[in-house]
């Protein structure tokens, strides 16, 4: 099986490098990396093109942001089954994709996630939140719960038959598919119970207050839109992060 990689990238270039040498030094073989960017001008697209022979497909030119961004890496891809890496972050190790492939290949499954941990944007040891995940089970979804987005592999032919993200949201896009796609009653997923992505903090969701109030609007639009929680759900969602932060010291 191949797995297609997208990033989304616009003027990251302190950070653009590590993202993409984190795909590219993975086991797997069978891997179609694509990078979207926005049309970056800050050297941002100078990295990208120091890599273009190891990169699969990649584009740079202005675009109406990061969910139309990953829309068109959709329709870019081949492979598989399909997953993203943002350009603040990388993937937790060298195995992580093999171990992915592997469950998709041992369950035949739809989708495969795993935990994420939040680390300093300065300092990727530097771990502040983490984010563990469990096995679903629908209830969960009346709860609040998604898994971790960043670590969420679909296989291609879910896009095709339930859409892809939705553009009139900013913010929450990502949760409005996840509740799309895990409602569905034909959707089987598996956990993967390790740390597959570490992401840095100050992304679009948490970057003010502003944004994490329109990020709860936006949550509960996509509760609606697809049926299910409310109000309470909303409340559940946001609560369930506090035991998400924790401090730790060094490696883990």
């Amino acid at each position: 099986m191949t797995v297609s990689i997208i990033t989304a990238s616009y003027n990251n270039i302190e950070t653009i490098e590590s993202t993409i040498q984190s795909v590219l030094t993975q086991t797997y073989p069978n891997i179609e990396y694509i990078i979207v960017d926005g049309g970056s001008t800050d050297g941002t697209v100078d990295v990208i093109r120091r890599f273009d022979s190891a990169v699969a497909n990649w584009v740079s030119e202005p675009d109406k942001g990061l969910y139309y961004a990953l829309n068109k890496g959709i329709a870019m891809a081949s492979g598989d089954v399909i997953g993203f890496l943002h350009a603040d972050d990388v993937l937790h190790d060298l195995f992580v994709i093999a171990s992915v492939m592997k469950l998709f290949l041992e369950k035949k499954c739809e989708a495969v996630y795993g935990d994420l941990v939040y680390v300093a944007r300065n300092d990727m040891n530097n771990l502040i939140r983490f984010w563990k995940s469990c096995p679903f089970h629908p209830k969960l979804l009346r709860q609040g719960w998604m898994p971790p987005h960043p670590t969420l592999f679909v296989h291609r032919k879910i896009y095709e038959q339930l859409g892809t993200f939705n553009t009139e949201m900013r913010i929450a896009a990502d949760y409005d598919m996840v509740l799309r796609f895990f409602k569905h009653p034909d959707f089987h997923s598996e956990y993967l119970p390790h740390v597959l992505v570490r992401m840095r903090m100050g992304g679009i969701s948490n970057k003010n207050l502003v944004n994490m109030l329109r990020k709860s609007m936006e949550d509960y639009k996509a509760m609606k839109n697809n049926r299910i929680g409310g109000f309470k759900s909303l409340v559940w969602k946001n609560l369930s992060k506090l035991s998400q932060l924790r401090i730790f010291s060094g490696e883990r």
